[in-house]
């Protein structure tokens, strides 16, 4: 799925990163150094559903994961290394491809298959979006439309990263650089416009892989959603505004919906 992907060995460089605010300690990554966050936060992937149920079913067979109900969503939580899925029911229609898709990874080409086969049973199916025939890593979509990759065996960038290896997305250095300091995520790739972060506890990596980018013409149906720690959601609001990003709403349920230097839709819930 092309450059912004990382399906291609990675060789990796000494960066200059810039630490995010109230980072106050050492802490060694692989390759780097960085300050460890006084409070790093937990990520939450929100998915806009037609059938929220079916969707989270579906994941929750993938990821190996508990199915819960909570507010009006279905969600499978998280742990410190790995985001929460959380489904929310809507009558939108999938505009193109989505801003953000999922990297799972495997550890053999057998493991790879059997991936694979699992998406096969539970409803994804096979999607072509111009990938190369040796290109290693497949390409499938879930019940609902949603591109995912199964990435083939030693792909160094995500070694270490667990089966959920990477949120890959849409975006550009500012917007890494912007969610690098929300989240109080060290920057763990920075080359070429393409940046990455990761919690200071390991796991998933969210990566962004700089411009060119698609228009952004509806709202996205994926989402990355935080929620207030501490000092309050309004205190948080101005933190993240501080940071660049944008105000646009209050949602019935009290979530302050923000847009990030990109113009990609967020929520931040109250706890």
């Amino acid at each position: 799925m092309g450059k912004r992907h990382r399906h291609r060995q990675y060789r990796f460089y000494p960066v200059q990163v810039t630490p995010p605010q109230g980072f106050n300690h050492l802490v060694v990554l692989p390759g780097r150094v960085y300050r460890a966050v006084m409070l790093s936060r937990p990520l939450t992937v929100t998915l806009d559903a037609h059938d929220p149920n079916r969707l989270a079913q579906f994941w929750a067979g993938m990821l190996d994961r508990e199915v819960v109900e909570d507010a009006g969503a279905t969600s499978l939580p998280g742990t410190e290394t790995q985001p929460s899925l959380r489904f929310v029911r809507s009558s939108t229609e999938k505009v193109g491809r989505n801003r953000i898709h999922v990297h799972l990874t495997s550890a053999s080409d057998a493991d790879q298959q059997h991936t694979v086969a699992t998406a096969l049973r539970l409803g994804a199916s096979h999607l072509d979006v111009g990938q190369r025939p040796e290109e290693g890593h497949i390409v499938l979509a879930d019940p609902e439309g949603n591109e995912f990759c199964v990435i083939e065996p030693g792909n160094a960038f995500l070694a270490g990263c667990g089966f959920l290896g990477e949120l890959s997305c849409d975006g550009t250095r500012e917007v890494g650089l912007f969610w690098s300091e929300a989240l109080g995520w060290p920057l763990v790739w920075d080359q070429d416009q393409e940046t990455a972060v990761q919690s200071p506890h390991g796991g998933t990596k969210v990566a962004w892989g700089g411009p060119p980018l698609a228009p952004k013409k509806t709202r996205n149906r994926q989402r990355l959603d935080l929620a207030s720690l501490g000092g309050g959601q309004q205190a948080e609001v101005d933190r993240l505004v501080s940071l660049g990003a944008t105000q646009l709403e209050i949602a019935d349920d009290g979530t302050v919906v923000l847009a990030d230097p990109d113009g990609n839709e967020f929520g931040l819930t109250a706890d």
